[in-house]
C-alpha cells in the first residue's frame, strides 16, 4: 500500500503511511535446503557466497568447531549487508568425538556411513546473527541413530550421490532418510539449518519484525 496524501475533501480522515519493508537477511550460504528453509518459515532473505575458508584443526571439538565457521562465513560478508542482518550457520556431523565433514569422494562417503552404521551420532550447528552493532552466535544439536546397514543399503545410498556436499555423507530430506531409525531433537537442523534457535534468536532480538515474539 502507497502513502496517501490528505486532500482538501478527506482532511478529517486518517493519514496511511506505508509501513518500512522487514529488512531481508543475508544469508551467507548457497545451500539450498538453508533457502527451503527460510522460505518454509516465512522469513526474507538474499544470498550471498560467504568468502571463507573453513579450517579444521586436528582435535577440536564439534561445538567450537562450527561457532567458529558461522562466525568467520557471517564476518565475511559483512561489509556487503548495509542494514541487513547476516546469517551463517555451519554444520557437523560428530561421532563419539570424531567429526565427520563432508566426504572428498564415494570411498570416503563409504567410511563415513559404516562408521555411522548403528550408531548414535550428534549434528551440529553453529548459527550467527551479525549486525553493525553486535555478533552473536549461538549452537544447536540434535541425535541421529542410525539403523544397521547390509552391504546393499550401502551402495544403493552411494549410487544415489546425495552424500556429495553432505556433512556425514547422507541428506535426511532425501534418500538419506531410509538410514535413519530415529532422531532427537529439530528435525531442520539435520537437514542443514537450526530453524528453532533460529526463530528464537529472531523472537528475542528482532522482536515482531520477523514475526516471531
Amino acid at each position: 500500500m502507497g502513502t496517501k496524501v490528505a486532500g482538501r475533501g478527506d482532511l478529517e480522515s486518517p493519514e496511511v503511511v506505508s509501513a518500512s519493508p522487514t529488512p531481508p537477511l543475508l544469508l551467507a550460504s548457497t545451500s539450498p535446503q538453508r533457502r527451503a528453509i527460510l522460505e518454509q518459515l516465512g522469513i526474507p532473505y538474499e544470498v550471498v557466497a560467504p568468502d571463507y575458508l573453513e579450517h579444521d584443526p586436528p582435535d577440536t571439538e564439534v561445538v567450537e568447531l562450527v561457532r567458529a565457521h558461522a562466525l568467520g562465513k557471517a564476518r565475511s560478508v559483512a561489509d556487503q549487508a548495509g542494514d541487513r542482518p547476516v546469517l551463517a550457520v555451519d554444520t557437523a556431523v560428530s561421532l563419539d568425538g570424531t567429526i565427520f565433514g563432508k566426504p572428498t569422494n564415494a570411498t570416503d562417503a563409504e567410511r563415513m556411513l559404516e562408521a555411522l552404521a548403528g550408531e548414535t551420532h550428534v549434528v551440529v550447528s553453529g548459527l550467527c546473527l551479525l549486525t553493525p552493532g553486535w555478533e552473536l552466535v549461538a549452537h544447536d544439536s540434535t541425535r541421529v541413530t542410525f539403523r544397521r546397514l547390509t552391504p546393499r543399503d550401502l551402495a544403493a545410498n552411494l549410487a544415489q550421490g546425495e552424500w556429495e556436499g553432505r556433512a556425514g555423507a547422507y541428506a535426511i530430506q532425501g534418500r538419506g532418510a531410509a538410514l535413519v531409525e530415529r532422531i532427537e531433537g529439530d528435525y531442520l537442523n539435520v537437514v542443514g539449518l537450526p530453524a528453532a534457535l533460529l526463530v528464537r534468536l529472531l523472537a528475542q532480538r528482532f522482536m515482531g519484525l520477523y514475526g516471531f515474539g
